[in-house]
């Protein structure tokens, strides 16, 4: 799988660690920058990584700022895109088994590196459970017809 990674100079760090455990796992990664610790705007690097999922460059995407918020909100604004801030492994697999969450957004200066680790392969490896969840999914997506 292709994932899209990014983040703002607050997540740089751990995109880093998350990055490397995507490829640990085998999975390629886009790289969305951006590159260092030295100040940027996140709706920019939130909009890349959901331009890339939601454009065909990757098949989830992965954020990270101070909070998971600013940068969750950027993402969301990419027609398609289901972002969700995660905080631990149930809030992970929530966001996609219920939500179908196809980018995770973590907070660098609230979830530590291994619960950050732990909640990205839960993330990965939850699938969506459809049923009672598709319909709402589907009012989702028809808000984004509505804008």
């Amino acid at each position: 799988m292709q994932i899209a990674v990014g983040s703002d100079h607050a997540g740089y760090a751990l995109k880093q660690v998350l990055a490397d455990r995507l490829r640990e796992l085998g999975h390629g990664v886009v790289d969305c920058g951006t590159g260092d610790e030295q100040p940027v705007d996140y709706p920019d690097f939130g909009a890349l990584v959901g331009r890339a999922v939601c454009g065909g460059g990757a098949d989830a995407g992965v954020c990270v700022c101070g909070t998971g918020i600013g940068i969750s909100i950027a993402a969301n604004k990419i027609r398609g895109v289901r972002a969700a801030v995660v905080h631990d492994v149930s809030s992970a697999r929530l966001a996609r088994a219920h939500n179908d969450a196809n980018v995770a957004c973590f907070g660098a200066r609230l979830v530590g590196r291994t619960v950050a680790l732990d909640a990205l392969d839960a993330f990965l490896a939850t699938g969506f459970d459809a049923g009672r969840h598709l319909r709402r999914i589907a009012k989702i997506d028809r808000l984004e017809e509505d804008a």
